[in-house]
């Protein structure tokens, strides 16, 4: 149970209102006093409309589900489905054509696409790995991950394997050859880097020596100029750190002494307080601010045990160079930080308002990570983040332009409140919800001078497709999704329209997460089709992505590749609306409905029982071939309402769901047999919250808030909580 300190009408947690009062407002040019009152007004004048912007996504829906009833099957038009959703107020008129206009935007979002990681920042090591994330070791990334094959005697078992090196410095150089290409020969035969008269030299096996081919991609150098230390490229608007020390293990087996190649690569990460963590209550809240607290000030540190050993890892320095002409060089030494605050849906008893109600916990996280940013704003930090002076958050799960317009004002109203200029903070809209995807231009015109950032994501966009549809009938198999009209539509779309309202140069077009974290050859083969298809950013799970995810960057060239699409026929609306139904449902043997109960239960039941059990909220989850996925609620949405569309349209029986359920949290069960945190689930079913929770989500699928599964999962998680908390009371 909490325990609350009255402040006005407002009843704060004790612990949150220590952290703010004592942690985040000395510095910051805030009087407590103030803060705590501007944040009575500011939720109760705010409140009202966040409901009623609630209230309409109900209405909505129910609009929907009863003309969906009556227009089954044969009686289905395209036509008069998409004016019946105009008629409703679903798709707004589309306004002329227009051009965002934010300003004070950093240079990691306007001019160097690149990799962006999502966090969950409840971990503070997770975070810290993150921040760091911003430079990362080209070798280590190629030796550690299947990039490299383990043909040939070149297994990564074991200390280091000189057979397995070899293949990565032939792939380092290769990757040279692409990205700052010799004016003669190759990086392959280098044997010497120097710096003469204010070039870069290289010096080759035959005794050449050539300058690169387009000689200002040399930007500066570490060291002296006969023998530097370091070598610093750009290309793509990316930094190369070629790394040369031949006194290393790796420099000695290298001609030329180089021992390893930095890659800028996690340009930007997201903070994440949303989908990938289990934040339930005043005690995960504090948590999570004081984590966002300690990276905004430039103090997060984390003491942890790493093979024996005890490590602190704290936040990386700037990068410190010497440019040609001799000039110093300063660059980040850290990825540029956003922070993705809590959508408008959910509530939490850190704050309650002067009813007595819990506040809503968007409006809350908007105002408290505002309160922390400031000192970045205000310069009061040890490390910087943003250069331009501005506050960069990501907003999810909003539905239509409306909701993106009270976000907006939202933000109006805590700049009043903090005394910063209008437009501080930065926007990101997630494509993620059917209604913002269908009126992405007008959600866009609604912060066209805030907005910074659009994606796409196939999961949480396939949840809300199956929930708003959920009365049309059953939905295709969960793994034909990406083949039906609506998803390419749906993915061009989000970049015509980025394209159209000219983000690029003001903010960055995205792409979704590469959820394979152990298959890295699989995603540098794959995951080049986001720069491609002109996303300047794509999601990746771990730092080593983030590497060779950075070499696409390398390869393609994203502000020429927009400037091509620009001139490409648009993606339809009518392509978008096309609702990826079963078109043969008879056509399902038991083996398919069967095949599909057993994946999506096993994944489902694989996260639930950590986010009910554990509070992870974002983690690698064995499926059912014990093929690791990184899984956060998005994942556990689209399979939740997928069973749920099932079990509504008679493919399978509630007792069908329930055996495999049952059958399935045993395996889950056996996954997770080393964990010693684990709880089993099997075979006291009735006695595993987690267990529950999983039901719930099927069962109660329907009836949940857009499909989403927050509000179950917080229920159950709190119970859980609940119950330990009394368990310790009772054995004191």
């Amino acid at each position: 149970m909490a325990h609350y300190v009255n402040i006005g009408n407002l009843q704060v947690a004790n612990a949150l209102y220590q952290l703010v009062n004592e942690s985040i407002i000395p510095g910051s040019g805030i009087e407590a006093t103030n803060f705590w009152a501007d944040m009575e007004l500011f939720i109760d004048d705010f409140s009202p409309e966040n409901r009623a912007l609630l209230q309409q996504r109900d209405e909505l829906q129910q609009k929907i589900d009863n003309w969906h009833s009556s227009h089954r099957a044969d009686a289905f038009s395209p036509a008069d489905y998409k004016a019946f959703l105009q008629d409703i107020g679903y798709l707004v008129a589309t306004g002329d054509d227009f051009q965002i206009d934010t300003e004070n935007v950093d240079s990691e979002i306007v001019l160097q696409p690149g990799p962006q990681l999502v966090v969950p920042v409840k971990n503070a090591r997770f975070a810290l790995n993150a921040a760091n994330a911003r430079w990362g070791s080209l070798y280590d990334a190629l030796y550690g991950s299947n990039v490299i094959s383990e043909s040939d005697e070149a297994d990564k078992v074991g200390g280091y394997n000189p057979i397995r090196g070899s293949k990565v410095i032939a792939f380092a150089r290769n990757f040279l050859d692409q990205a700052a290409p010799l004016a003669s020969g190759s990086h392959q035969n280098a044997c010497g880097y120097s710096i003469q008269e204010n070039n870069l030299i290289i010096s080759l096996e035959d005794g050449t020596i050539t300058p690169l081919a387009q000689t200002e991609k040399f930007i500066g150098y570490q060291g002296k100029t006969n023998s530097p230390r370091s070598i610093l490229l750009k290309n793509n608007g990316l930094h190369i750190d070629l790394q040369i020390n031949p006194e290393t293990p790796i420099g000695k087996q290298d001609k030329a002494g180089i021992n390893d190649l930095i890659l800028e690569a996690a340009i930007t990460t997201i903070q994440d307080f949303e989908d990938s963590v289990a934040a339930v209550d005043a005690e995960d809240k504090v948590v999570v601010y004081n984590n966002w607290l300690g990276l905004i000030k430039g103090d997060l540190s984390e003491t942890f045990e790493k093979n024996g050993k005890m490590m602190t890892r704290v936040l990386q320095q700037d990068r410190q160079y010497t440019a040609a002409n001799g000039e110093p060089i300063s660059l980040h030494g850290r990825s540029l930080l956003f922070v993705r605050n809590v959508g408008h849906l959910m509530t939490n008893n850190a704050i309650l308002d002067s009813h007595g109600n819990e506040v809503f916990e968007g409006l809350m996280d908007a105002a408290i990570t505002g309160l922390i940013s400031l000192h970045d704003i205000n310069a009061t930090n040890s490390l910087t983040n943003s250069r331009c002076g501005s506050i960069y958050v990501v907003k999810p799960k909003m539905h239509g332009p409306e909701e993106v317009a009270f976000t907006c004002r939202v933000f109006d109203r805590i700049e009043d409140m903090l005394a910063m200029p209008r437009n501080t903070f930065k926007v990101g809209i997630m494509d993620e919800e059917r209604r913002t995807t269908v009126n992405l231009k007008e959600c866009i015109r609604a912060a066209k001078s805030r907005i910074v950032f659009i994606n796409t994501g196939f999961l949480d966009r396939t949840g809300d497709e199956i929930h708003t549809s959920m009365e049309a009938g059953p939905m295709v198999r969960k793994t034909l999704m990406k083949e039906e009209t609506w998803m390419p539509a749906y993915e061009d779309w989000n970049v015509d329209i980025g394209l159209v309202c000219g983000l690029p140069g003001r903010a960055q077009i995205g792409k979704g997460m590469w959820a394979v974290p152990d298959q890295m050859a699989e995603m540098l083969e794959q995951k080049i089709g986001h720069p491609l298809a002109g996303a300047n950013t794509a999601w990746v799970p771990s730092p080593t992505a983030a590497v060779l995810h950075a070499i696409h960057y390398h390869q393609v060239d994203v502000f020429q590749r927009q400037r091509e699409i620009a001139k490409r026929a648009p993606a339809k609306l009518d392509d978008i609306l096309s609702i990826p139904l079963l078109k043969y449902p008879s056509s399902l043997s038991a083996k398919d409905i069967q095949n599909e109960l057993d994946n999506n239960t096993q994944g489902l039941l694989g996260y639930v029982v950590r986010w009910i059990n554990e509070g992870i909220g974002c983690s690698t989850v064995p499926d059912i071939h014990n093929t690791g996925l990184m899984e956060d609620r998005a994942t556990l949405r689209i399979s939740s309402q997928h069973l749920a569309n099932w079990l509504h349209h008679g493919i399978c029986t509630k007792q069908q769901i329930m055996e495999t359920l049952e059958r399935m949290a045993g395996i889950v069960d056996l996954q997770n047999a080393d964990d010693p945190m684990y709880q089993n689930m099997a075979p006291n079913f009735a006695d595993s919250i987690a267990f529950q929770a999983a039901c719930d989500l099927v069962f109660k699928g329907r009836q949940q808030p857009s499909g989403y599964t927050e509000p179950l999962l917080h229920s159950r998680r709190l119970e859980l909580k609940a119950q330990r908390n009394k368990a310790s009371l009772d054995t004191q």
